[in-house]
């Protein structure tokens, strides 16, 4: 009576680990570049994700602060290309607006400011001279970065307000020193500086603005007595509604002339912008794991190659197609796994250090950071599939002849 022969066994989850980290142990180098590739489109993804993020949840609070139901209306232009001027009741007009909760304007006048009165005339430095009424700081939810904001003792007084750039391009640090305002048909005279602004971000033409009150504005400067701007702050839920009717209400006679915006859908575009390039920054991530996953199969080929004579004495010895297969993606999938874990890491890193230089609110994609090193689990296991089926398919005794 004949013995029966051994059935074959299978291989412990804790052995099939152990055989698969023989590649990864032996070559290192080899093994940590490959999984370089996977870990930096891992990082890249989360690094984009987790910044992009930090930027919009950074808008979003400064929109939260700034408020985003502020609009303006300024004169449009007539068929023919030209300006067509604000009715000077405008600002009374839109004011009464029932959902208008506060509003104020600026008008241009015919004066030039100059560091002094050496300056030749034509150095205008792109700053312009407005006339401001008293509640405009406040319509705009404005801050001062230094002195103080015209008042009602101040606003017939040759003093003035400077936005945040005009005060670098005149080279005023501080409150309290004078530059000189001239037109081309008014006399020159030193105005003091009685306070600057911090930047405007809903309202950035006013940083290359020097502000005067209206009364000396008119007066002295040649200020309009038409509206360039009308700044409205309106109730949150009907600024749509506002918007609507403003125009109309401005210039009732030619309300298609009337400019109407809303600051705040500027800055939401530019975080369209943002996201259309994020959008592109991930394509390219995706490239660097694909490479990765071409870096991994790659390396998994070679070594096949390079270990016929260890695959030919396992299967001599008994070892299942299945088993070899296994060995080999396993190894595919450690790889992919160690690159994901590290991308993921370094990833996170990138975004508390970029988001804490740029002062942001950190905001960690947790879906790409959890998700992260399975994606690149998956990639690995697909490289690795190919050279996987080709060791297990290897003869015993062409593996064993090769050695």
């Amino acid at each position: 009576m004949t013995e029966a022969l051994p059935r074959p066994q299978r291989l412990r989850t804790a052995d099939l680990l152990g055989v698969g980290l023989i590649g990864p142990r032996t070559r290192r180098l080899r093994s940590a570049l490959s999984a370089l590739g996977i870990a930096l489109g891992i990082a890249a993804v989360v690094a984009i994700t987790g910044i992009s993020a930090s930027n919009q949840a950074h808008l979003l609070d400064r929109l939260d602060r700034l408020g985003s139901n502020l609009i303006t209306v300024s004169p449009g232009e007539n068929y023919d290309g030209s300006k067509v001027p604000l009715p000077k009741e405008a600002v009374t007009m839109l004011g009464n607006i029932g959902p208008v909760e506060q509003f104020s304007a600026t008008a241009d006048t015919k004066t030039n400011v100059y560091r002094n009165d050496l300056v030749p005339a034509a150095q205008t430095n792109s700053l312009s001279v407005l006339s401001a009424r008293l509640d405009l700081l406040k319509t705009l939810r404005g801050q001062l970065a230094s002195g103080r904001w015209l008042d009602r003792a101040t606003e017939r007084l040759p003093v003035v307000v400077l936005g945040d750039n005009a005060a670098e391009r005149l080279g005023v640090l501080r409150s309290g020193t004078k530059v000189w305002l001239e037109g081309k048909d008014l006399a020159g005279a030193w105005y003091g500086v009685i306070g600057i602004l911090q930047p405007i971000e809903l309202v950035p033409e006013l940083d290359n603005a020097v502000l005067v009150g209206t009364p000396r504005a008119t007066t002295a400067l040649g200020g309009s007595r038409t509206p360039s701007t009308v700044y409205l702050r309106t109730h949150p839920e009907r600024v749509d509604a506002v918007q609507k009717v403003a125009a109309a209400t401005a210039n009732p006679a030619e309300p298609s002339t009337v400019a109407v915006s809303r600051p705040s859908d500027l800055l939401k575009a530019r975080t369209e912008t943002n996201t259309a390039l994020t959008g592109l920054v991930l394509s390219l991530a995706a490239v660097a794991l694909l490479v990765g996953g071409v870096g991994i199969a790659n390396t998994m080929v070679v070594g096949v190659m390079e270990r016929r004579g260890e695959v030919g004495l396992r299967r001599a010895l008994g070892a299942r197609r299945g088993q070899i297969t296994a060995q080999f993606l396993i190894e595919a999938v450690l790889l992919g796994l160690f690159g994901g874990l590290a991308g993921a890491g370094l990833g996170v890193v990138v975004v508390y250090g970029y988001t804490a230089a740029q002062g942001w609110p950190v905001t960690i994609p947790m879906t790409w950071t959890v998700t992260g090193p399975a994606v690149a689990a998956v990639v690995a296991t697909v490289a690795g599939l190919y050279p996987a089926l080709r060791a297990s398919r290897m003869s015993p005794t062409e593996a064993l002849r090769s050695v």
